[in-house]
């Protein structure tokens, strides 16, 4: 199929169902309403309760859920052809991801700006909201480990994007003082900012930096330290300072990277140059595990991600300032980060084949370039894999346009790494919010400070990246359980989504009951294959944590389906 009219069919779909079905969630489920309170405006604190204009919290909320994701995903699972990819992106982010992200935001945004883990116990009980904060604390600890490591390989394979990334930072806070202290226009302020930073990424092909090591610590280790400091401060700065001028840069970035890539499909798909040299279908891929349930683990954002759960009711509904704009952050961002995952399917589909350097210098083209990339599950599971194979294809397209490739590549391993960069520091501040309610809730006053509760999140998080060594890869011990642990967060948060629509009556509750049956089934089943796996292997601490996770999820589910048949319904008991 060409790809070009492949992209244009999925664009117009996602327009189209926004406009419909996420409008119909929204206006006729939600009820959404101009006039409702939200804890942006009723709580404002500067700091993290931050009543926000809706194009710049979209920024936030998309950069933030974005990260390495929808890339690394694809990427991997495109192993079993582009065909079940595309599809499970497509229909998931729609039915799935988008209900997700809006649902859990609107909760939010209507129980205080509170992390799904504590409100839950209002929707289901006081029990399971212990067990959702377990969940919680294991999926953000292993991606704040985990992404100061790939951030750290994105800095080994391509030195040409350091410098763009780190001076990301002080131009963020530039941004931020001119915007909210010197009253500067927003448009022109950022405009200015997108222009250095892509100014820096040219320079930056002659300045590349490469890290030595220090002290008996590789490379990869001293970026870990250096990205867990920069987190710590990135956390307890009011979140106009750094986090919402970074994250606005990062949504210019993200459209530019976009039409580039849009860009680059035309052109070359024109020029007769761009074929896609996947399969269409693979289900036996050498080493792989089954396509069903592991298509649906393995891309998880893109299509839904639990994670997203965390951004829209941690940062997120603490800064909308009016309920409607959370139809275009939450659920419009989902499709936005659905319609970059296709993208990043025709790059690793078709982009790929239109040059690739094997490992043994030999360049190769078509479908040989592909299968020699993907050759195993094995060749092609590594981050640096993943990553490499978007990137090449990518930068294959981008190159048609007359862009040089060489600079086409800085400016995918840049996009990259601020995404990656986004999603650790969000991930540390959601983090730093849920060690917060608990203290909270169990009346540990100490660990209510801000800073203590960051400091906790970053010492706990160095912790496990350096558990096996001074590479910082410990996280990668844990790595082979997050995609389930991930979409088992996800299956929960609907099935909390369900039990809310639920109270209000109707049959309405279809709308996240489908997909939390779904995602509870698939995670379960991968999940359990997992844990036949690490038994086999005798992987006993991925056994034990992934045991804990298996019966955290039958018990949630068991604790929901009892709520489910006795909850009140057509408004009973409803203060929201």
């Amino acid at each position: 199929m060409d790809t070009f009219l492949l992209l244009a069919v999925t664009f117009f779909g996602y327009i189209l169902m926004y406009w419909t079905y996420g409008r119909f969630i929204a206006k006729r489920i939600f009820k959404i309403s101009a006039l409702a309170p939200v804890p942006a405006v009723e709580m404002e604190d500067g700091i993290d309760y931050v009543p926000t204009r809706k194009g710049i919290i979209f920024g936030h909320h998309f950069t933030s859920i974005a990260g390495t994701g929808p890339i690394v995903g694809p990427a991997i699972a495109i192993i079993w052809g582009w065909v079940p990819a595309l599809l499970w992106v497509f229909i998931g982010s729609i039915f799935m991801g988008a209900v997700h992200d809006f649902g859990t935001l609107i909760i939010s945004i209507r129980n205080q700006g509170k992390s799904i883990s504590e409100f839950t116990a209002r929707y289901i009980n006081r029990r399971t909201r212990f067990l959702f904060f377990v969940i919680v604390f294991i999926a953000l600890w292993i991606i704040i480990a985990i992404f100061g490591l790939i951030i750290a390989i994105i800095f080994s394979m391509y030195p040409t994007s350091v410098a763009a990334v780190w001076l990301q930072i002080p131009i963020s806070l530039g941004l931020g003082y001119l915007i909210y202290k010197k009253g500067t226009n927003i448009t022109i302020a950022s405009a200015v900012a997108v222009l250095l930073m892509y100014g820096i990424m040219i320079a930056g092909r002659y300045l590349p930096l490469e890290m030595p090591s220090q002290f008996g610590i590789p490379p990869t280790g001293i970026w870990t330290i250096l990205l867990l400091i920069y987190a710590y401060f990135a956390s307890v700065l009011p979140i106009t300072t750094l986090l919402q001028p970074r994250d606005f840069i990062n949504a210019y970035q993200l459209l530019i990277a976009m039409i580039l890539l849009v860009a680059g499909v035309f052109f070359s798909s024109l020029g007769g140059e761009l074929e896609i040299v996947a399969p269409a279908v693979q289900l036996h891929p050498e080493a792989a595990p089954p396509m069903w349930p592991f298509l649906f683990i393995t891309i998880a954002c893109g299509a839904i991600s639990g994670f997203h759960s965390l951004v829209s009711s941690g940062t997120s509904a603490k800064q909308v300032r009016n309920e409607k704009d959370a139809l275009f952050v939450g659920y419009g961002s989902m499709l936005i980060e659905g319609i970059l995952a296709i993208l990043v399917i025709a790059a690793v589909a078709a982009g790929i084949g239109m040059g690739y350097t094997a490992a043994s210098g030999e360049n190769l083209t078509g479908v040989q370039a592909w299968t020699t990339h993907y050759a195993s599950w094995t060749a092609a599971e590594g981050l640096g894999s993943k990553i490499s194979a978007f990137v090449i294809g990518a930068a294959n397209m981008i190159a048609s346009t007359g862009i040089p490739h060489a600079i086409a590549v800085i400016i995918m391993g840049v996009f990259v790494a601020s995404f990656a960069g986004t999603t650790l520091d969000t991930a540390t501040r959601i983090q730093r919010y849920v060690i917060c309610e608990i203290a909270t809730d169990m009346k540990i006053n100490i660990f209510r400070n801000r800073h203590l509760a960051t400091l906790f999140v970053v010492v706990t998080a160095a912790l496990l990246a350096f558990a096996t060594g001074a590479d910082g890869k410990g996280a990668l011990t844990l790595w082979p359980m997050f995609g389930a642990v991930n979409q088992t967060l996800a299956a929960l948060a609907l099935i909390v989504i369900t039990l809310y629509l639920r109270r209000r009556g109707s049959l309405y509750w279809l709308v996240g009951g489908l997909p939390a049956l779904f995602m509870a089934v698939m995670t379960l089943w991968g999940t359990l294959m997992n844990q036949v796996g690490f038994l086999h292997r005798l992987q006993w601490l991925l056994f034990s944590v992934n045991g804990i996770v298996i019966l955290i999820v039958i018990w949630v589910t068991a604790e929901g389906l009892v709520r489910f048949f006795h909850s009140p319904q057509n408004g009973d008991a409803i203060t929201d």
